[in-house]
């Protein structure tokens, strides 16, 4: 929630003008209007890359004074729909910018404001052209530097892909680190993608897609009753299902990722390289270890026993088919053609 105070803070007055100027976390800007979205969509992205910021409305430059926003820009302001914008937000960035709003009275006048939080992860990209003359635009990365927003330069960027590092090797250490004290035998892998949570080879708990979907974790000491993420709570006894419907399960979502036969997968790359022989097809799989390589195929065993011996002996039966996805189509016609 946004603090009044704060705001209050950041247009006060001294003298006639502003007391604060804008920097790396605000920005002023004297009306709202629809129209703009994109352009303050670029400065959410600049604060989200940097410490997440300000962007007031109701400011006027040069000088800055506090002149509040007109009838017409409130109305604008109060129709924001957050949902929409959120939705837009997730549109056109690669990640998930976290934003508020608020409209204060201060000082008898009509202030509007956007709180944009530190991205989770970073950096935030642009994934498509976006607003008038093209203000975002695919591929651009903005960083907010001073009292303005611009294309990240090579050094903040690279110190955020630097920061991403280290926090993913000390999410590892973590990560190894509880197991290592609970014992591996003791831990367990929770995939809310395939909606299924995996204790050791053999030990499957499948949960509702519905459920799964909906499950968000709770950051340690974050947790509060009223304003949490949603939680799980189980209530009485855990009722296992039918072993069968497991493996149904798990298949489901193994053909979901690989939805393509050897056969389908021939047809696939025919369309994108329609002179190709099968044989020549079947050759590049060979020759790259594509059966072996979970990017492109995955074994589809016809049973639970297939699947434990070829865990424990490394060897594939005869009888199991491989399945493919798209992506191994389009890496053999790459080869197919690098061949050409």
């Amino acid at each position: 929630m946004i603090d009044k105070k704060v705001i209050e803070e950041l247009v006060k007055i001294k003298g006639s003008t502003l007391f604060h100027r804008e920097g790396q976390e605000l920005e002023f800007k004297e009306q709202f209007n629809l129209a703009g979205l994109a352009d303050y969509f670029r400065d959410f992205a600049a604060f989200s890359n940097n410490r997440g910021g300000y962007l007031v409305f109701g400011i006027k430059d040069a000088p800055r004074t506090r002149t509040g926003l007109s009838a017409a820009s409130v109305e604008q302001f109060e129709k924001i729909d957050p949902e929409k914008i959120t939705g837009y937000l997730l549109e056109i960035f690669s990640a998930d910018i976290r934003w508020e709003q608020a409209l204060f009275d201060i000082g008898g006048v009509s202030i509007g404001v956007f709180k944009i939080y530190e991205a989770d992860v970073k950096p935030v990209i642009a994934k498509k052209d976006e607003g008038k003359d093209q203000i975002i635009k695919n591929g651009e990365i903005y960083y907010r530097y001073g009292g303005r927003t611009q294309k990240i330069q090579a050094a903040e960027l690279e110190n955020i892909i630097n920061k991403r590092v280290e926090q993913n090797n000390s999410q590892w250490l973590d990560l190894m680190s509880k197991i290592g004290r609970a014992g591996p035998q003791n831990a367990a892998i929770l995939d809310t993608e395939q909606a299924l949570i995996q204790k050791g080879a053999s030990q499957v708990l499948v949960l509702d897609e519905g459920l799964a979907n909906k499950l968000k974790f709770v950051k340690e000491g974050k947790f509060v009753e009223k304003d949490g993420a949603a939680t799980l709570k189980l209530v009485g006894d855990v009722v296992p299902i039918d072993r069968v419907e497991v493996v149904k399960h798990v298949k489901e979502h193994l053909t979901k990722s690989y939805p393509l036969s050897a056969m389908e997968l021939v047809q696939e790359v025919k369309k994108l390289h329609p002179e190709v022989k099968q044989n020549e097809i079947w050759a590049v799989i060979a020759d790259n270890d594509i059966k072996n390589n979970t990017d492109y195929s995955a074994y589809n065993f016809r049973n639970k026993k297939q699947e434990d011996d070829y865990r424990k002996t490394g060897i594939v039966p005869s009888v199991t088919p491989s399945i493919y996805n798209e992506k191994a189509a389009a890496f053999i016609v790459k080869v197919l053609q690098g061949n050409k």
